[in-house]
């Protein structure tokens, strides 16, 4: 690489010295051309101008007359030189120049064992167009990596290949593989466990295998179920008779269930579902499915998203509760799964022997043993006339769309490792253990163990709010915008209501009659406003503004009228109380339309 560096930079170099050279010697041709040729001389300095643009721009300089042969041949040559330089000496110099600076930059080459994207549709040839080397044989990959990404776990014969230093990035399930930790550290290797990565961040989501896999999972649940079942999913009318809709039931709505709720729905299935956790209850009615809620008051809410392993009072409940729902339904999904710990049994043998023959259970986790008694994992068996299904490679089934979306997560995941001077140095990647998405992922590191991770810092408490100070005299409450104000004293009322009597005795000594009576209805209008808004808490004033400006408009209408009944007061008397109507009817619905958002 260095050799090749030094090549395409002596080239460069050359280029560079090249251009002035032409241009001098174009310039001395074109002065003779025109002295001796054309008989119309041209001084040094002009001449190398011309040379100078017409190289340059790949057409004519300013100067453009010629009339002998040998002229116009040279003229149209060294246009042609001109154009060289762009169409040829720059794909030719200049851009090797820049690929070789780009490629020495990256950490190191990527190779992909042959034939490993058969499966996905992604033959070698695809990952060559990519950029990739295809190595033949694990062993040879293995020996030649410094970074090693895998789906499932390393067999004992992989770990056997690895050497000291090495990085794995996989799924490894640490909880439920001691002993391949322990291979794994002896080997003083650094292990990134894609499924340990702290799911409730944020910035972990673009990494987040699991979600990507789940989703994939619960839409492959679904297609399985269908085809196992012998009826349609959505209700239909025909001729011979009415379909009615398959009942699906869904046991557990994270990711994967919800995947499911989605896909059947879509099918036209009636769906219900439950969960442990009651917060994924809007969940469910948004995807449109119904969420049948369990008789006992428990949380559900376990670490990281997940759920916990709940009461044995919860337990019975649920189990009546799935008892009920598998004599009703066709389909059931189960997707319960608990970290570090075997699949919750929730469909009993008793549950299966109830339902209907021809329904279908679709069983999730049957990798972990099952939720369902009679799942036998990797195996579609009919027991009681169900058909269980306990696929283990559900997101396998869905090959293409599972390699994209995990190429996706650990494309990212690289990128994270990628990030410090390191890597543009010496081509390393920082496994930063500050970092906390990292350090969750990271369950070995130089061969020592540090899974589990340490558990995630609790948020500050929020300040202690000071209290005022014993001697401080305690400030007089009043009545607030929204509250209720406390009574004056006897003395103020009178006061207040003496003043109002004389300032209305001095109007209506000089106003007249007329003017009187609508001052009246203006004063006592602005008194009951201020009464009915100042005591109403602000939540309210939606739907008070409804009422008080249907009223305001009568009020107004009633003056008009009063003013000068008939003629085109009558008129305007007409048309506001259509649009009081308007107001009336339009800020009732729309105050209802703003109640029912608060709703739920």
């Amino acid at each position: 690489m260095a050799a090749q560096l030094k090549r395409s930079t002596k080239r460069l170099l050359a280029l560079i010295l090249s251009i002035p050279v032409v241009i001098l010697a174009g310039g001395l041709i074109y002065m003779f051309g025109m002295t001796y040729l054309e008989h119309a001389p041209r001084d040094f300095l002009a001449s190398v101008e011309w040379a100078a643009e017409t190289l340059t721009t790949t057409g004519y300089g300013s100067d453009a007359r010629w009339t002998h042969p040998l002229m116009i041949v040279f003229v149209i040559f060294f246009q042609l030189v001109g154009m060289s330089f762009y169409v040829l000496i720059f794909p030719v110099f200049f851009l090797p120049y820049f690929e070789e600076r780009f490629e020495a930059r990256l950490p190191g080459a990527v190779a992909v064992e042959s034939g490993a994207g058969d499966e996905a549709n992604f033959s070698d040839d695809v990952y060559r167009a990519a950029g990739a080397e295809i190595v033949e044989g694990a062993a040879k990959l293995w020996a030649a990596s410094d970074i090693v990404f895998k789906v499932r776990e390393p067999s004992a014969d992989e770990v056997g290949l690895m050497r000291e230093g090495q990085t794995l990035i996989s799924f490894i399930w640490p909880a439920q593989n001691p002993e391949l930790m322990e291979q794994l550290s002896a080997k003083k290797v650094n292990v990134l466990a894609i499924d340990s990565l702290p799911r409730m961040l944020s910035r972990a989501q673009k990494m987040d295998a699991l979600t990507s896999m789940a989703g994939v999972t619960g839409y492959r649940a679904v297609i399985e179920a269908a085809n196992a079942f012998g009826r349609f999913f959505n209700g239909q009318i025909t001729a011979a008779g009415k379909v009615p809709p398959a009942k699906v039931f869904i046991a557990g709505a994270g990711v994967a269930g919800l995947a499911a709720i989605g896909t059947a729905v879509g099918l036209g299935a009636i769906v219900r579902a439950n969960d442990t956790r009651a917060e994924v209850a809007d969940q469910v009615i948004s995807m449109g499915g119904e969420f049948v809620k369990v008789d006992y008051e428990e949380e559900g809410s376990g670490g990281g998203g997940y759920a916990k392993v709940m009461s044995e009072g919860f337990q019975q409940a649920q189990r009546e509760m799935y008892a009920k729902q598998a004599k009703e339904v066709d389909i059931i999904i189960t997707t319960a799964l608990i970290p570090g710990k075997p699949a919750p049994k929730l469909i009993t043998a008793e549950m299966v022997e109830s339902m209907k023959p021809g329904s279908v259970i679709v069983d999730l986790a049957a990798e972990r043993g099952g939720n369902c008694e009679l799942t036998e994992p990797g195996q579609v068996v009919v027991k009681h006339g169900v058909t269980i299904v306990g696929y283990t490679d559900l997101s396998s089934r869905l090959a293409k769309q599972s390699s994209t979306l995990y190429s996706t997560n650990l494309f990212r995941l690289a990128e994270e490792l990628c990030k410090t001077q390191s890597v543009k140095e010496d081509g390393t990647i920082d496994i930063n253990m500050e970092d906390e998405a990292i350090r969750g992922l990271t369950v070995i590191k130089n061969g020592e163990v540090t899974w589990p991770p340490p558990a995630p810092a609790a948020p500050p408490a929020p300040p202690a709010a000071a209290k005022p100070a014993a001697a401080a005299p305690a400030a007089k409450k009043s009545g607030g915008h929204g509250k209720a104000s406390a009574p004056g004293s006897a003395t103020s009322t009178a006061v207040t209501f003496l003043v109002a009597a004389v300032l209305f005795w001095f109007v209506g000594s000089s106003a007249p009659p007329a003017f009187l009576a609508h001052f009246t209805v203006f004063v006592l209008g602005c008194f009951i406003g201020y009464m009915v808004v100042w005591n109403v808490t602000p939540a309210l004033h939606t739907p008070l503004m409804s009422v008080t400006n249907a009223i305001s408009s009568i009020i107004a209408i009633g003056a008009l009228i009063q003013i000068e009944p008939g003629g085109w007061i009558r008129l305007l008397a007409v048309v506001g109380v259509a649009l009081t109507a308007v107001n009336m009817f339009g800020g009732f619905a729309v105050t209802q339309r703003m109640l029912q958002m608060f709703r739920k």
